[in-house]
């Protein structure tokens, strides 16, 4: 444990790459809020391990036998008329001990004017992505589970097509005496199989993750920190529009590095909490805020809402129904609503 430790400190430390993280990778959908309860607790949830098998979409160590069964459907109503959803399943096999999961992601971002270079209109196209996955998670002891997926990814932009393929991999802690939990993750490990040009490989949107939750004992909240893009340091994008303020005499102020330190420390964080109301936890109200999103999308001396999230869910009858809101910016955000069930409940 203490090799693993001394591994990610250091490669939080030394890596430093590009400050811009948006436009460097190919499907970067997948990294998309895939359900209502993700986006409210601001676009990540990896340290939780319940009957709800859309979590294993992010984490497929938290597979289980609780999510036997389990089936989920989300979509999204995201910005510009763009939409995106999720569709999975779990099953799990007693002979093996293992919990399997399938599931399918979609982003449509609509139809475009096909135009030629005098601007002329000789019709419409569309876009469109699409992600399969396959994963397992299986219990090794008593506090520690562990997980591996597979994504097939495809992407269509007119005439330009690329496919694509990626793995995730996870180990899970519990220590349930203490309401402790705690996730290592790695994700978006692979490559694409064809290129949209010929030749040109494009690199996939990895990440590696890691996460702590606590639930309290007198008090019905669950909590996580959940720090992302471990494998870089520089995570900030130095906007070139942004105007620095100049000196009564027509100096330039010297740059503030403590404040750039701890504002790209802060990007790498992401914040949330979750009530847990009522005997069986039927009712359920959710916050997060994410820092990155905040940083990159607030817009500067205007007080907004970006990177704040929140949501509620509600068990009725044999349903689970989630509603999440991500403050995106001042334009405006997005609205995520989930169904989910169980097929046993219906036996």
């Amino acid at each position: 444990m203490k090799h693993i430790l001394s591994l990610l400190i250091f490669t939080f430390i030394i890596q430093s790459l590009s400050a811009q993280i948006g436009g460097e990778n190919v499907y970067t959908f997948t990294t998309l809020p895939h359900t209502a309860r993700v986006a409210a607790l601001g676009g990540n949830l990896i340290t939780v391990k319940d009957d709800d098998v859309a979590l294993a979409y992010h984490n497929p160590a938290v597979l289980n036998p609780s999510m036997h069964h389990n089936l989920t459907f989300n979509h999204a109503f995201y910005l510009a008329d763009i939409n995106h959803g999720y569709f999975g399943y779990g099953n799990h096999i007693d002979k093996i001990n293992t919990t399997f999961h399938g599931s399918v992601q979609y982003a449509a971002y609509g139809d475009f004017n096909l135009t030629d270079p005098t601007g002329t209109v000789n019709g419409t196209f569309s876009a469109n992505e699409y992600a399969v996955t396959i994963g397992a998670g299986r219990q090794y002891n008593e506090r520690l589970s562990f997980g591996a997926k597979l994504k097939f990814l495809n992407s269509q932009f007119e005439a330009y097509q690329s496919v694509g393929i990626a793995g995730d991999a996870a180990v899970f802690y519990s220590d349930t005496a203490k309401r402790f939990t705690a996730t290592l993750l790695f994700k978006n490990m692979g490559s694409q199989i064809t290129t949209f040009q010929p030749d040109n490989f494009e690199s996939l949107p990895f990440d590696m993750q890691i996460g702590i939750s606590k639930r309290l004992k007198y008090l019905p909240l669950r909590f996580s920190v959940i720090v992302h893009n471990l494998h870089r340091w520089n995570i900030r994008y130095n906007d070139p529009n942004i105007d620095e303020p100049i000196l009564i005499f027509g100096e330039e102020p010297e740059p503030k590095e403590q404040s750039y330190f701890f504002d790209n420390l802060a990007r790498h964080f992401i914040f949330n909490g979750e009530f847990l109301l009522g005997a069986k936890q039927n009712f359920r109200m959710r916050v997060g805020y994410n820092h990155l999103r905040r940083g990159e999308l607030t817009v500067p001396n205007t007080v907004s809402f970006a990177g704040f999230n929140f949501g509620v869910g509600l068990k009725i009858n044999r349903f689970r129904i989630d509603y999440g809101r991500s403050v995106y910016h001042l334009a405006g955000g997005a609205n995520q609503l989930t169904i989910s069930t169980n097929l046993m409940e219906f036996k």
